[in-house]
């Protein structure tokens, strides 16, 4: 009986784990349980940009992996999302509002089969940036009007369900659009900045703990003003490289 490395399994269990956090949360949302569906939603998303970097740091990784990895976003991220929008608010919308969680579902698709076969034909300077949102974002963004109705900022940004209607349509044209956004992989920081980047997660999972929804919302915007940030800096990239 072939035996199966401990360092290759570890990852995909924990892939595994995120897996069955995501599928909960549907069962939640059906219950009406949207706030606790949403944790589960972050918890997911935690444990999936923790198993490919363990992966790569026990020298676990694997092409069962990667696919594995793929397949559990696109459920995480991408149909549970849009089942948990439509039960909470898009269903007010009827026949449109499930056409919208579906075009939304093969969106994001698309998009991690593009991205499956993007990682083999990018330059060196393209490694740090993705070809449009990535999955586990774009759930952050079409989530976000709920995180918002949960948090402090609800008396402050109040999206009326058009307006998210239309969200959910551009985050998925955000998703398979050919923008560039942050990936930060190939990033190499020196000891100092390790220490205050260390310090900084110490301090947002502490106010994720305590204040989730609110530092959730503050999150979602710092990425959403990201996006153009990451634009301007992929032209000028482009243009010191390729003259």
């Amino acid at each position: 009986m072939k035996k199966i490395d401990f360092r290759v399994a570890l990852p995909n269990l924990i892939t595994i784990i995120g897996l069955c956090l995501g599928l909960n949360s549907l069962k939640l949302a059906y219950e009406s349980n949207f706030e606790k569906a949403l944790i589960f939603i972050v918890l997911a998303s935690i444990l999936d940009a923790l198993d490919g970097r363990i992966a790569r740091l026990i020298k676990g990784t694997s092409k069962f992996g990667a696919e594995l990895d793929s397949l559990t976003d696109f459920v995480n991220f991408g149909v549970c999302p849009s089942i948990i929008l439509y039960l909470w608010i898009l269903n007010n919308f009827g026949f449109y509002g499930w056409i919208v969680s579906l075009i939304f579902i093969v969106s994001s698709c698309l998009r991690l089969a593009r991205f499956n076969i993007d990682t083999e034909n990018k330059k060196n300077w393209e490694i740090n940036f993705f070809t449009g949102v990535p999955v586990p974002a774009g759930a952050g963004l079409v989530l976000l009007p709920m995180i918002i109705s949960f948090s402090n900022f609800n008396d402050i940004i109040n999206l009326n369900q058009f307006a998210i209607l239309l969200l959910v349509i551009f985050v998925s044209y955000l998703m398979i659009s050919r923008i560039p956004t942050y990936a930060f992989k190939q990033i190499k920081i020196s000891k100092t900045i390790f220490i205050f980047l260390a310090l900084g997660f110490v301090l947002f999972f502490s106010f994720l703990f305590q204040n989730t929804f609110e530092t959730l919302t503050i999150f979602g915007f710092i990425y959403i003003f990201s996006i153009p940030i990451s634009f301007i800096h992929f032209l000028r990239l482009r243009k010191r490289y390729e003259k």
